[in-house]
């Protein structure tokens, strides 16, 4: 997999280079602890899959440029901000097997970190006047927020079902993906509708990309995620209520009971593991997952120009096949 990244990042390295430390400059500060986190924050990087899209996005209908780089700023600001800001709420203290923020400065300083990237953010593309990335990506945090505080409200009642799940998905997962690959797109092409189709192929990724996580809650330790995590915090993904819509009456009472439990042991998390995959609840996300591929895929095919889509392709791949 490391070997797929390589030659997804091989035509823009450069360019990539270039944002990195474009996204360096514009963390700085002049307060001593503030710069001191940033730092910490530049160090911590992922993948980088949203600054990936963002590029490669732009590559397909011209060359990228300054518009380009402050865009995939802006979408990394308001994205680190936001992880930033679920660990003070998930009160976790681990982040891409780094401390978080809030457990080596306390949510306080956490919480003004996420407010001041967020405002960097906001004011890089103001000063630049770059209306349009604001206005996507304002629109993806806002359904970000809407999807977490929906997922939040249904973990209380369990009654998730499947169409609730996907738009919960679509707002608090693929809204962001697809936002930048619309932020690409519109630093080198100003036209509405190639805007439109590509932000629509992101979504797609998007929800590809949230199932294969969803599946991670089933593996074991070596994917990078806790076993069972996503059931000991009630969170309804698609291969559990799958094995509860295809139960009988007493084996979804019973599984609701262990999961509706503030307190589980290893145990009961592990009936339900074995449950949802006795129920084939894993295969039927594979199969929705696959779908969702195959529908970015063909929008992908279908859009205008004749820009390198081989490297948007293999990311799409890679969404589904990556080990974390």
């Amino acid at each position: 997999m490391a070997d797929t990244l390589t030659y997804i990042k091989s035509p823009i390295e450069k360019e990539l280079k270039v944002f990195e430390d474009r996204f360096k400059d514009s963390v700085k500060s002049k307060v001593p602890l503030l710069d001191t986190i940033m730092n910490y924050i530049v160090k911590r990087k992922g993948k980088q899959m949203r600054p990936l899209l963002v590029l490669h996005c732009a590559k397909l209908f011209g060359d990228i440029n300054e518009a380009t780089y402050r865009g995939a700023a802006l979408v990394e600001l308001l994205h680190t901000a936001t992880l930033v800001h679920d660990d003070v709420v998930d009160e976790s203290n681990m982040r891409r097997g780094f401390f978080s923020i809030n457990a080596l400065w306390k949510n306080k300083v956490a919480v003004l970190v996420g407010d001041y990237l967020l405002s960097k953010g906001l004011l890089l593309s103001l000063r630049n006047k770059d209306f349009k990335a604001l206005e996507i990506l304002s629109s993806a945090v806002e359904q970000m927020s809407e999807g977490e505080l929906l997922q939040m409200e249904k973990a209380r009642k369990l009654d998730i079902t499947e169409d609730v799940y996907f738009d919960i998905i679509t707002k608090k997962t693929a809204s962001l993906l697809a936002s930048c690959c619309g932020i690409g797109a519109n630093s080198t092409s100003q036209d509405e509708e190639i805007v439109e189709a590509i932000v629509a192929m992101g979504n797609a990724v998007g929800i590809a990309f949230q199932i294969k996580d969803d599946l991670f809650d089933y593996g074991d330790n070596k994917v990078g995620k806790p076993t069972g995590i996503d059931i000991i915090e009630k969170k309804m993904t698609l291969p559990l209520i799958y094995a509860l819509n295809v139960a009988n009456e007493r084996e979804r009472r019973a599984m609701i009971k262990i999961i509706k439990k503030d307190k589980k042991s290893k145990q009961q998390v592990n009936e339900v593991i074995a449950f949802v995959k006795q129920k084939g609840g894993l295969e039927y996300a594979q199969q929705r997952m696959m779908e969702y591929k195959a529908e970015a895929e063909d929008l992908l095919v279908r859009l205008p120009g004749d820009g390198n889509t081989a490297y948007i392709a293999a990311l799409i791949n890679y969404v589904i096949e990556r080990k974390k």
